[in-house]
């Protein structure tokens, strides 16, 4: 089932915008690689698959997917599964993630990335709708720790026990985001750096890094908000170097998804990932 012919490097990535084609094509230093979103890619022609199919020419592609709703209670949809399996059919990407979180509800999808109490129901039920995507696209899948606003007194694991015992009884791989890490922390009022130390490293096929937004909750405590729309703060880029230095060069990827930037920008985002990476043996 599991395709092992093409592989991220472990070197920085970026989140494929469509303004960034030429520039991309002209000078990508030191970017190796692009993630996508699938639900972005998977109508039937047009201009952005002959693009795609393009940029697959040359560069190793991800394919992140926000519309699975890995989490739901409901069973998962057959025929958005059947577009995803298209798509990863023909594209043969190096990489396939998806989240951790539930985005549908009685055949509605709502726009957001929904928390879930870690619980052995839960548990129980993603790693039933894992094995029907893994089986259904042929591929691994590796799955993404959330941002986390609020805790469920009902939960009965820590999350990355939790995200441990999943990889173990599906064989997914994870999707370390470390901005998540660092918003759920803040939020929840938990160490980063314990986090980074109990989770399950070995896992880790892909990190993700975003910028995110301050805010205060109602009793005036810090809030972050992951919102992909800014610059990766200091505090994260050190939690990537403690995280690098636990789990050995891996593929980064920097998201910015919303007030996207010009592509120096983004190309100096790529660059302080790749020092990063550049001060971890091989």
């Amino acid at each position: 089932m599991l395709d092992a012919t093409r592989t991220l490097p472990a070197a920085p990535g970026v989140g494929y915008k469509p303004q960034h084609f030429s520039q991309i094509l002209d000078d990508a230093a030191p970017v190796e690689w692009l993630e996508i979103h699938a639900e972005n890619y998977m109508g039937d022609g047009g201009r952005p698959l002959a693009q795609l199919r393009h940029l697959a020419e040359r560069f190793p592609i991800s394919v992140h997917g926000v519309g699975l709703s890995i989490g739901g209670e409901a069973p998962l949809d057959a025929d958005h599964l059947a577009r995803l399996k298209h798509l990863l059919g023909w594209l043969n990407p190096a990489s396939f993630s998806e989240h951790l979180a539930w985005s549908t509800h009685d055949s509605h999808f709502l726009n957001d990335l929904l928390p879930l109490p870690y619980t052995d129901a839960t548990l129980a039920r993603i790693c039933s709708h894992i094995d029907q995507v893994q089986e259904t696209v042929g591929r691994r899948m590796l799955l993404e720790n959330p941002s986390s606003y609020l805790a469920f007194d009902e939960s009965t694991w820590e999350e990355p026990a939790f995200l441990k015992e999943i990889a173990r009884r599906t064989g997914c791989g994870l999707l370390l985001d470390v901005n998540n890490v660092f918003v759920s922390a803040t939020n929840l009022g938990f160490s980063p750096q314990g986090y980074i130390d109990a989770y399950p490293l070995d896992a880790v096929g892909e990190i993700h890094l975003g910028g995110h937004d301050e805010d205060e909750d109602d009793h005036g405590a810090p809030l972050l908000i992951d919102s992909h729309g800014r610059e990766v703060v200091d505090p994260v880029w050190a939690l990537l170097d403690y995280t690098l230095e636990r789990a050995g060069p891996r593929p980064v990827l920097i998201e910015w998804d919303t007030d996207v930037p010009d592509w120096p920008v983004l190309q100096a985002e790529a660059l302080r990932a790749q020092a990063a990476l550049d001060k971890v043996p091989a």
